[in-house]
């Protein structure tokens, strides 16, 4: 294949994967209190764990779509990213009538770490700040 329409996927790829990071970490600096209050009624220790989940959303995310150090982006993300659909979206506890949502977005949180992973093994590409 040419070089030129790998590295564009590849480029393209990385950035479509970051949004959802960047907005998400975006959304939960601006609706602090309410991110606050929803992880507290799963996880405890919420003063520690959500600055960092902030930082690895922000910064991971940024990392990932500029191609710095973008392999460990993209591992640090897939474990995120995992643990959450695990913590978060447990479909197997819903009711009958959250089931199917929560079901949809645990699997598109595994489907995200499967592109993580991708990141992870086969690199950013040459259009990164890891390759210059």
């Amino acid at each position: 294949m040419n070089p030129n329409v790998n590295n564009t996927a590849a480029l393209v790829g990385r950035i479509l994967l970051a949004v959802i990071f960047i907005t998400s970490g975006f959304g939960k600096i601006t609706g602090y209190d309410g991110t606050a209050a929803y992880m507290a009624s799963k996880l405890p220790m919420v003063p520690v764990l959500l600055p960092l989940t902030i930082l690895a959303e922000l910064g991971g995310g940024i990392a990932l779509a500029v191609g710095f150090k973008a392999r460990w982006a993209g591992l640090l993300l897939a474990a995120f990213t995992l643990a959450a659909g695990v913590l978060f979206h447990d479909y197997w506890n819903a009711d009958a009538a959250h089931r199917m949502a929560q079901q949809i977005n645990f699997m598109k949180n595994v489907a995200i770490t499967g592109g993580m992973l991708m990141v992870f093994a086969f690199g950013p590409g040459a259009w990164s700040l890891d390759r210059r």
